[in-house]
């Protein structure tokens, strides 16, 4: 049992331990009008949460009562010296609603980490980062782990609008070259983001390809990497009841040579081989 004063032990194996931790809110504010970044005071066992993890939040009562299940959330920052997890999530449901409530000095049940993580290679130059909307949510904290080990972080930042863009200010500070792309003037659109992309790498090789947030944005990478011999993975977005693989909830198909195989993204996941992912 976990000896954590404010954590519940709930099941796992070696690889997948997970905690029921009852974290103190430190402050719920918004970013721009869809997302907001939520903080919270987190005991040691939650902050063992690796990039692309998440954990499975206990959502407040809201106006139409207590949601029924959990909201799985990627672990948008871990701050371990100052005993902090943070999360970066879009409002744009019951279960989200209620959370955007939460204030400071409010307790949130946070059950994780959970799922399996990115794979990172110290042997690694650069990596390259796409993701589209709350997906940036999941790969900051990748940059950041990146950047640590010496590894160049190249990433490009798809949004509707320009207002929404989010993470550049992180990315750059950890020394990342950042670039934006949104629906307003058509850069967003696959063929402009493609010719970006081979501008990118023809600048600034990478060795791997990492992105989160968009099935036309996997489908586009997967074209990307067989072409440029590269490997990759995806962080998958699924709807999930249990988190802990029991529900079968989250299963999706993947490509595995000539077969298709179902696995449950909360538990063989949430992050993926690029190239067996089906969108």
């Amino acid at each position: 049992m976990s000896d954590e004063p404010a954590s519940t032990l709930l099941a796992g194996v070696a690889e997948h331990r997970v905690g029921e931790h009852l974290c103190k809110v430190l402050a719920n504010a918004a970013v721009n009008a869809d997302y907001r970044h939520l903080r919270l005071a987190a005991p040691p066992a939650a902050l063992t949460a690796r990039p692309g993890q998440f954990f499975h939040l206990l959502c407040p009562a809201g106006a139409s009562g207590t949601p029924f299940l959990r909201r799985p959330m990627s672990v948008y920052e871990v701050n371990a010296a100052a005993g902090e997890i943070a999360f970066l999530y879009k409002v744009h449901g019951e279960g989200t609603r209620a959370l955007a409530t939460l204030r400071p000095g409010d307790v949130l049940d946070a059950a994780g980490p959970l799922g399996r993580g990115f794979t990172i290679d110290p042997a690694w130059h650069r990596i390259l980062l796409v993701g589209r909307g709350v997906g940036l949510a999941t790969l900051a904290p990748l940059a950041v782990v990146a950047a640590a080990q010496g590894i160049g972080v190249t990433a490009l930042l798809s949004v509707r609008r320009p207002d929404l863009v989010m993470s550049v200010a992180l990315l750059e500070a950890i020394g990342a070259e950042v670039h934006v792309v949104h629906d307003a003037d058509g850069s967003s659109e696959v063929r402009a983001v493609e010719r970006r992309l081979e501008q990118m790498i023809a600048a600034a090789p990478v060795d791997a390809v990492f992105t989160c947030g968009s099935a036309r944005l996997l489908t586009l990478l997967q074209r990307f990497v067989a072409a440029h011999g590269l490997i990759g993975e995806v962080a998958l977005e699924q709807q999930m009841a249990c988190g802990l693989s029991m529900c079968f909830c989250c299963v999706r198909p993947f490509r595995v040579g000539d077969l298709v195989e179902h696995r449950r993204v909360c538990w063989e996941g949430p992050v993926f081989d690029l190239m067996e992912a089906m969108p």
